[in-house]
């Protein structure tokens, strides 16, 4: 039994300032001037209230990597972040290619209460993209697996590519791709142009992402299946994607928030930070995908959150680990890049961050309106703070974010899951009661 709240005068996204009673883990009353005897009454003047956010591309590192992440701390830094639901990625040791892997880390997520941790099953085993993984029996285990992927290599041989789009149509799953064709990318270091040259680091070509992109749409387009495409960079993967969605072609795609707000500038100063996969790209990459994600041709927001532990990132850039950790940050800069430049609405960000993922994922019970009767995973969001991105607002391992010492706006007030306070008034809660499984 859950905590009774009622929430005084949020902002409800695409309507006014309304109530709402949370109950028994479910919004049980929505509505201006309610009360509710002996329920803690949460003061939401000029807070946004928010579907619980869902991402679909994080890394939790467990089994296998718990120096860099476990499913408890990735899950405490999604809750800061306003998260609610998160889909974890299979590059663990070992590699979740098995109906056993992939429930041990949704029991996991379960015991540590704070987020749904929605595993996602490697495509090929052991990721080596030899042969098919045990696909049906992780789409049938307990955790429902609909999302398979390979992230951290790409799906590079085109008939693996195939037979695994034929195979996840028979329970409606979705294969999304790290489109990096790994011969164009030997050695990369950055993105490839005049400021690698001047740096002296090894180039990662556009066209590295772009031509697995146009392949795996047309591939798509000949099985009759779902595509998802990871961590969108380029202007001409924006342009892919707009015409396969014009030609009907059953593709969605995402886009980080550092390729919607960082540039390859950033990399003058051999910060290893900002060394991630795919590379920050030009201005004109992140103009594109900025218009691609406010068009609805980029259909969602996901964060790639990669922890690594202090010694993978200082040190010399070649040696470095390509990725950033992202959870907290997300929808503060998210309001950056989209929201204060007139790009979305608060209505378009409950889309992109929360709708569209779980639509994507499957996943019936997240993502949901905010109405009578659904599940009471909401974030509260205060718009007005503008303020430094410091250490203290990370709390999952690691401290690998490219945003410490960058001024952001807004600040997550209030975070729930299934009607428990993981957020209050924003701090963090300290431990969870045992969420129980995922019915």
């Amino acid at each position: 039994m859950t905590e009774t709240y009622l929430i005084r005068g949020a902002a409800q996204v695409g309507g006014d300032a309304a109530d709402l009673v949370i109950e028994d883990g479910v919004i049980a009353e929505v509505g201006t001037g309610l009360s509710r005897a002996g329920a803690t009454v949460v003061d939401a003047d000029g807070l946004i209230a928010l579907p619980g956010l869902v991402d679909l591309h994080v890394h939790f590192r467990e089994p296998g990597y718990e120096a860099s992440e476990t499913i408890l701390t990735g899950s405490r830094a999604a809750a800061a972040g306003g998260f609610t639901t998160v889909f974890t990625m299979p590059n663990t040791s070992p590699v979740a290619d098995t109906a056993g892997v992939v429930e041990q880390e949704l029991a996991l997520g379960e015991a540590a209460g704070y987020v749904r941790v929605q595993p996602i099953g490697a495509v090929t085993v052991g990721q080596k993209g030899e042969r098919l993984a045990e696909l049906g029996a992780m789409a049938s285990s307990r955790a429902r697996v609909r999302v398979f992927s390979d992230d951290g290599f790409c799906v590079f041989d085109p008939l693996i590519m195939r037979r695994a789009l034929e195979y996840v149509k028979a329970f409606d799953g979705v294969v999304a791709q790290h489109a990096q064709d790994p011969r164009l990318t030997e050695g990369a270091q950055m993105n490839e142009g005049a400021v690698s040259a001047e740096l002296g680091l090894a180039g990662w070509p556009a066209v590295a992402e772009e031509s697995i992109i146009a392949r795996d749409v047309l591939l798509a387009e000949h099985v009759g299946s779902r595509l998802h495409v990871c961590h969108l960079s380029t202007a001409g993967s924006v342009d892919i994607i707009r015409w396969a969605k014009k030609r009907g072609v059953n593709v969605t795609a995402e886009v980080t928030p550092h390729h919607l707000l960082l540039t390859e500038e950033l990399v003058r100063g051999y910060d290893a930070r900002f060394k991630v996969n795919p590379p920050l790209r030009r201005d004109e990459d992140v103009q594109a995908v900025r218009a691609g994600l406010a068009d609805g041709t980029i259909d969602t927001v996901a964060t790639d959150h990669a922890p690594h532990p202090t010694e993978a990132k200082s040190c010399e850039w070649p040696a470095a680990a390509n990725g950033m950790v992202g959870l907290e940050s997300a929808l503060r800069v998210v309001h950056q890049a989209m929201v204060e430049t007139g790009l979305l609405d608060w209505e378009d960000v409950a889309r992109v961050m929360s709708a569209n993922p779980a639509r994507i994922g499957r996943l019936d019970d997240a993502g949901t309106p905010l109405v009578v009767g659904a599940p009471a995973s909401l974030t509260l969001y205060d718009p007005a703070p503008v303020r430094r991105f410091g250490m203290d607002d990370l709390r999952g391992r690691s401290v690998n974010s490219p945003y410490l010492g960058r001024e952001l706006p807004g600040e997550i007030r209030w975070t729930f899951f299934r009607g428990a306070a993981t957020v209050a008034d924003a701090v963090l809660a300290e431990r969870m009661p045992t969420a129980g499984a995922i019915r």
